[in-house]
């Protein structure tokens, strides 16, 4: 993908404080690209509320009616967005009133672009939750022969999704490069990296301060 040429590797962010970590976007900045320099390829329609928070191609995990969204933008290979997916969801799931967007962001090679479209194939079978759990819950390397081994074992048609992969593989590699460039215009540097609600965290943060996280994404929308 070539919005990774300068970001070979993920970073490990310390964990910030809740100031350091929380930049609110500000009125219309959303609509933004807020990173020095990094004018997506697709125009600033990628940069919409409307794509950045309730992108119609991408399945919603969590309640999809929620009040706050978070989008997190990841790679399957990435191990530290592997470390903080469970205390996320959970984080999530306590809540009940989450929207959580897994946009993958696959910065760390073939690999990972082939992880990304293969789960994103599977969403036309209606197993997206299935394959991203599958990937993302893995302690090892991927490689391109684990990845059908994987979805193969959490019930993935894997004919169906070759198909589907042909077929919709406009589509699919849309999704990815809208990622990309969104993740570039926010001026994230690695994975993970997410947008809670109109604020920006760029890096890793506790259950705890996602949880703050969305408490301030809260008040912010009631301050509307």
């Amino acid at each position: 993908m070539s919005q990774s040429t300068d970001r070979a590797a993920a970073q490990p962010w310390p964990a910030p404080t809740r100031r350091q970590a929380l930049g609110v976007f500000g009125a219309g900045a959303i609509m933004l690209g807020v990173g020095p320099g990094s004018a997506p390829a697709q125009g600033d329609e990628v940069l919409t509320e409307a794509l950045v928070l309730r992108d119609p191609d991408i399945p919603v995990v969590g309640n999809p009616a929620g009040d706050v969204t978070i989008v997190e933008y990841f790679d399957y290979n990435c191990p530290y967005c592997r470390k903080i997916a469970p205390e996320l969801l959970q984080v999530v799931q306590k809540d009940g009133k989450v929207r959580l967007v897994h946009k993958d962001w696959p910065i760390l090679g073939p690999v990972s672009v082939i992880a990304a479209r293969m789960v994103l194939a599977s969403k036309y079978q209606d197993k997206f939750v299935q394959a991203h759990d599958t990937l993302i819950g893995v302690t090892s390397k991927l490689t391109a022969p684990r990845i059908r081994e994987l979805l193969a074992g959490a019930g993935i048609d894997l004919d169906r999704a070759d198909r589907d992969l042909a077929t919709h593989a406009k589509a699919i590699d849309a999704i990815i490069k809208r990622n990309g460039d969104q993740a570039l215009a926010f001026g994230f540097k690695g994975t993970p990296s997410y947008i809670v609600g109109k604020f920006r965290v760029p890096g890793i943060l506790t259950g705890e301060q996602f949880g703050q996280a969305i408490a301030d994404a809260r008040k912010a929308a009631a301050q509307k």
